[in-house]
């Protein structure tokens, strides 16, 4: 699995000009799922995600998690983050989940986050979508389930 995580201060996402989602202070989170995926994958990219310490503290240095700070995550189903480009100039796809496989995990995903208490909100899996987001720092961040270790 791989994730773009962006911490925000405020984010929404839109399918046909209608909002279906929104946050606050939090993070935004553009979810690929690969075709290898377990809940192994899973499990480590959301326990990852929820305790980076990538929000100020009391201080102003970068000591808070999500958990921490009490904010909420946007989470969108995103597969061309496998989208391979290093032959030609479009991209292929082969290694992304198929849908059906994807969409479940992805399902799985939102619900782990809600375990810990973490208001969510999201997209609508295989929907053209417009997100729109204050990234806040900016605070950009990748994270690969095949690199937890």
């Amino acid at each position: 699995m791989r994730a773009v995580i962006q911490r925000v201060s405020r984010a929404a996402v839109s399918v046909d000009q209608e909002y279906i989602g929104a946050i606050g202070h939090g993070l935004v989170v553009l979810l690929g799922i690969h075709r290898d995926d377990q809940e192994t994958d899973l499990h480590w990219l959301v326990d990852k995600i929820v305790h980076l310490r990538i929000f100020e503290d009391a201080a102003g240095k970068m000591n808070d998690s999500l958990l921490d700070s009490g904010g909420a995550m946007l989470i969108v189903s995103q597969f061309t983050l496998y989208g391979d480009c290093r032959k030609g100039r479009r991209p292929g796809y082969s290694s992304a989940a198929r849908p059906e496989q994807a969409e479940s995990l992805y399902e799985s995903f939102i619900k782990a986050v809600q375990k810990y208490g973490i208001q969510t909100a999201t997209g609508r899996f295989q929907a053209t979508m417009a997100v729109e987001l204050v990234n806040d720092g900016p605070v950009t961040l990748l994270l690969d389930s095949t690199k937890m270790f």
